[in-house]
């Protein structure tokens, strides 16, 4: 029960913060959101921080899962990094559903969102889970190529990638997009 409290709390967490920004996203509004009592909230996240660097580790095991399902499916980190994300308007339904792996991947999206708009730079929780979470792409990338400037390339388009996604931007030309993937990953994932 606690857990699907805590994912109820998160979850209204996001969505503050998807929709109205880090000034709305007060712990009054989140325990509002999730239904439960400010001292309930307190009860699972301490602080305001907190509560964030949890969003922002719970984000972390999405992508880690959604990467998982794309290295069962034969792609290399690489090959899902540079993958454009899956956004609510980009999403494969055909009508009201969204296919399992889009919803995931939505959900990444969001809890993404979300927890970029929760950091501002400062030294804490919630900038070193941010850190944290980064970090592990980072090391994994640069195990999967001989060459570390390489790797930071790769790195650097798919951080471009999902930011572009993230403000709204429109996303690359198909061909192009794969094009481009051809061309970094051509022999250089181990």
């Amino acid at each position: 029960m606690a857990t699907k409290t805590r994912d109820r709390i998160l979850d209204a967490l996001e969505e503050i913060l998807v929709r109205d920004g880090t000034d709305k996203a007060t712990l009054d509004a989140v325990a509002a959101g999730a239904g439960v009592s400010k001292g309930g909230l307190l009860y699972h996240f301490p602080s305001k921080d907190a509560m964030m660097a949890a969003m922002v580790r719970r984000l972390a095991e999405r992508a880690e899962r959604k990467r998982l399902q794309a290295a069962d499916a034969g792609a290399s980190l690489a090959e899902w990094y540079l993958s454009p994300p899956v956004t609510p308007s980009t999403s494969r339904r055909t009508d009201d559903t969204v296919p399992d792996d889009d919803a995931l991947e939505i959900a990444l999206f969001r809890s993404t969102l979300a927890a970029f708009r929760s950091t501002d730079g400062a030294p804490g929780a919630v900038q070193d889970a941010v850190v944290e979470m980064m970090g592990m792409y980072d090391r994994v990338l640069q195990d999967e190529f001989d060459d570390p400037v390489h790797a930071e390339i790769v790195r650097l388009v798919g951080d471009g990638l999902y930011l572009a996604a993230l403000v709204g931007l429109p996303g690359p030309d198909p061909d192009l997009h794969r094009r481009v993937v051809e061309r970094l990953l051509r022999d250089q994932v181990r």
